[in-house]
C-alpha cells in the first residue's frame, strides 16, 4: 500500500494519483501555479531585471526545484532531461552510423579485381563474376546490387584498409574503442557520437537516437540520446490514467525558470508529442518500398525524419558478421545474404526518404576486418576493414582514401592505410560542415587528419 506524505497546502494527495511521486509532482505544480498567479502583478511592476533577480521572494519555481520535493520531480522527468545544453549554431543534416557486429570481412564486400595475393590466399572466397565495377580497379559484391543506382550516381563509396592501432582482435575491446572513438581512459567512457552532438548545437530530443532495445556505447554521454525499438514505444512512464495530467504538471514546473533544464524538459515533452503524433496512424512508406529484416530499424528512422523529428545522429546495429566458417562470399552464401539484407534496407530507406535523402549520410563500419587468408571455409579476426558510405551528397569517388595494395601484409592482415577515426571524423565533418578543431574535440588524443570524401 502506498503511503502519502502530508503537505500543508495539499493534505490529501490520493485524489491526484495513486502513485506518490506523480501525486506530489502535480500537487507542487498546482501550488506553483497559484503562487505565480498571485505574484504576477508584482513582477510586472519591477523596473528592471536586476531587481527581479535579487528579490528572493518571487522565484517560487527555482526555490521549489532546489528543495526536497525535487526528488519527486526528478523521478518523473529523468526520462528526458539531459545533463548539458548546447547553445552553438545548429548544424543541419543527419548522420546514421550502422555498426556491423562480429567483424566484417571487408574483402568479401569490396576488393581489388584479379589480385594475385587474394587468388592465392583465399581462392574459395573471391568475389564472383557478377560483381559490380568500382573505381580504381576494385569490384563490389553482387549482394550490393540493390544500391547500384547510387553507386552509378556517385553517392555510394567505400574506404578500404581502415583500422586503428588501439583495436585488438577482441570483439569486446575493438567494438568498445570504435564506439567510444578511442580507449575508455582516453574518452572517459563517452561515445564519439555523443561528443559529436555537442558540436551540432541545439535541437529536439530526437537529435540523437539509437534504434534498438539498448543504447549503443557511441551515444552514451551528456546529451540524453533516446533508445527505442519503434516510434510508438516512446512514452512517459506511469499510470495511463494520469499521464496527461503529469505531462501538464511537468511543463508548468519547468517553464520560465531561466535554467538549461527548462530546454531539456521542453525538448522531452516535444518528443513525446511528436512520437504520439507519428504513432497515431500506421506508417506508410513510399510507393513500392518494403522494409525487411534490419530494414525495420531504418523504417523507424524514415518515419522520424519524414515526420519532422529533426534527427541529427542515429545508430542501427546488425549482427551476424563473425564468419569463422560457412562464410559464403558469393550468391547463396551466409555473408552474401547478410550483406544483401543490409543493402536492400539502405536502398529502401533512401527511396522512402525521396528528396529528404539529400541531407542524410549513412556510414557503415565494423569493429575490425578479417585476415586475408581463408581458414578453409571462413576467415579469422584481423584488421584493415571497410567503411561504407551512402550519402545524399555526392562523394569524390566510389573508392575513397588511400590504397597501397596487398603486397606487404601486416602479419597476414590488410594494412592500415586509412585511420578509422580520421574516416569517422571526415564523414561527420563533411556532413555537418565542422571545423578541424571541432573534430579534434570528438576524438581525444587523436590528431585529426582530414580526408576529402565529399565532392
Amino acid at each position: 500500500m502506498h503511503t502519502f506524505p502530508l503537505h500543508p497546502e495539499c493534505p490529501d494527495l490520493r485524489r491526484l494519483a495513486d502513485d506518490p511521486a506523480e501525486a506530489l509532482l502535480r500537487a507542487e505544480a498546482d501550488i506553483v501555479a497559484a503562487e505565480n498567479a498571485a505574484e504576477a502583478d508584482r513582477y510586472r511592476r519591477l523596473e528592471d531585471l536586476e531587481e527581479a533577480q535579487q528579490d528572493g521572494r518571487g522565484v517560487t519555481r527555482r526555490t521549489f526545484v532546489a528543495g526536497a520535493a525535487a526528488t519527486a520531480t526528478a523521478l518523473a522527468t529523468a526520462q528526458f532531461v539531459t545533463t548539458s545544453a548546447s547553445f552553438a549554431a545548429t548544424k543541419t543534416g543527419t548522420l546514421i552510423h550502422v555498426f556491423l557486429y562480429g567483424g566484417l570481412d571487408g574483402l568479401s564486400l569490396v576488393a581489388p579485381a584479379n589480385d594475385p595475393v587474394l587468388a592465392k590466399a583465399r581462392p574459395d572466397l573471391l568475389l564472383g563474376d557478377d560483381s559490380l565495377a568500382v573505381g580504381r580497379g576494385f569490384k563490389l559484391t553482387s549482394a550490393f546490387k540493390p544500391l547500384e543506382k547510387w553507386l552509378r550516381s556517385g553517392n555510394l563509396g567505400f574506404v578500404p584498409a581502415v583500422s586503428d592501432e588501439r583495436l585488438s582482435r577482441s570483439h569486446f575491446q575493438a567494438a568498445d574503442a570504435c564506439n567510444l572513438g578511442g580507449l575508455p581512459n582516453e574518452t572517459g567512457g563517452r561515445g564519439w557520437l555523443d561528443s559529436l552532438v555537442d558540436a551540432l548545437g541545439t535541437g529536439t530530443a530526437f537529435r540523437s537516437v539509437g534504434i534498438g532495445s539498448t543504447l549503443p556505447r557511441s551515444l552514451v554521454g551528456n546529451n540524453g540520446a533516446l533508445s527505442l525499438n519503434n516510434v510508438g514505444s516512446l512514452r512517459l512512464n506511469g499510470d495511463d490514467r494520469y499521464r496527461a495530467a503529469t505531462e501538464k504538471a511537468i511543463k508548468g514546473l519547468f517553464t520560465g525558470i531561466n535554467h538549461p533544464v527548462q530546454e531539456s524538459v521542453q525538448d522531452g515533452l516535444g518528443a513525446l508529442a511528436t512520437a504520439q503524433r507519428l504513432a497515431a496512424k500506421p506508417y506508410q512508406p513510399a510507393e513500392g518500398v518494403e522494409y525487411r529484416g534490419v530494414g525495420n530499424a531504418f523504417q523507424q528512422l524514415a518515419q522520424l525524419i519524414k515526420g519532422g523529428a529533426n534527427v541529427r545522429v542515429a545508430t542501427v546495429g546488425m549482427g551476424g558478421y563473425d564468419t569463422h566458417e560457412n562464410q559464403g562470399t558469393r550468391e547463396g552464401g551466409q555473408l552474401h545474404r547478410r550483406l544483401n539484407e543490409l543493402a536492400s534496407a539502405m536502398a529502401a530507406f533512401f527511396t522512402d526518404l525521396g528528396d529528404k535523402s539529400a541531407d542524410v549520410t549513412i556510414m557503415v563500419s565494423s569493429e575490425f576486418g578479417r585476415r586475408v587468408a581463408s581458414n578453409g571455409g571462413g576467415t579469422d579476426h584481423g584488421h584493415g576493414g571497410v567503411v561504407t558510405l551512402l550519402s545524399g551528397r555526392k562523394l569524390t569517388g566510389s573508392l575513397l582514401g588511400a590504397w597501397n595494395g596487398l603486397d606487404d601484409l601486416d602479419s597476414g592482415d590488410v594494412p592500415e592505410y586509412n585511420n578509422m577515426f580520421n574516416v569517422y571524423g571526415a564523414v561527420a565533418q563533411g556532413r555537418f560542415g565542422l571545423t578541424n578543431a571541432e573534430v579534434d574535440k570528438i576524438f581525444p588524443r587523436q590528431k585529426y587528419r582530414p580526408m576529402k570524401l565529399y565532392a
